[in-house]
């Protein structure tokens, strides 16, 4: 049964490559619905992960929590992407991260089994996948570099152009993690630049 989100997840892949109309109807197949609470944590730590998620619509945040219970964000991931712990899921370890979502959000969830047997059938899924470690790595890539290079003010800049309007549906702590700067820190850089803060 299809479902409005199918659709949208279809949408998304074909701007990538043409699918077939069989591969698409067979992808739609293994991604169900599911509706999750704010708050809630699709994947804790030490969790082994079993699926891969594209989101409807909502926010989720991947993060990690450190020995004293500290969390540190990786990223934020909204509408339209695809969501894991990749590299737990691939190597079928134990997720060091944790998958919350901070608003009610809407989802399919396929096992990542049966998506690896469809993305078997059609050469089509070898560019798909190849578009999400790609954009996977880019985001990867300049985290790191922004994380050693740039002062907490340009780290900031760069959350804004990255993340435009998510300012708005994310708490502070939560940006300040992200930025790994302090909550003060942060409020002091809004501070320097009420322009740029999108309200």
């Amino acid at each position: 049964m299809l479902f409005a989100g199918h659709q949208q997840l279809i949408e998304i892949l074909q701007s990538w490559v043409d699918i077939p109309l069989e591969q698409r109807a067979a992808i739609a197949g293994i991604f169900h619905p599911a509706q999750v609470e704010r708050d809630a944590v699709l994947l804790h730590a030490g969790e082994y992960p079993h699926t891969l998620a594209f989101i409807v619509s909502g926010l989720l945040r991947l993060y990690y929590i450190d020995a004293n219970g500290n969390e540190y964000t990786k990223s934020f991931c909204m509408e339209n992407d695809i969501v894991s712990a990749y590299s737990a899921l691939l190597l079928n370890e134990p997720s060091r991260l944790c998958i919350q979502a901070l608003e009610p959000s809407s989802l399919l969830v396929a096992d990542f089994q049966s998506y690896q047997r469809i993305t078997t059938q059609h050469s089509c899924w070898q560019i798909v996948n190849r578009k999400i470690a790609e954009a996977l790595f880019i985001k990867k890539e300049k985290r790191e570099a922004s994380l050693l290079l740039d002062d907490a003010q340009t780290r900031y800049l760069a959350f804004l152009a990255e993340y435009p309007h998510l300012e708005g549906r994310v708490k502070q702590h939560h940006i300040a993690s992200y930025l790994g700067i302090t909550p003060v820190s942060l409020s002091r850089i809004r501070a320097r630049l009420p322009h740029l803060i999108l309200r």
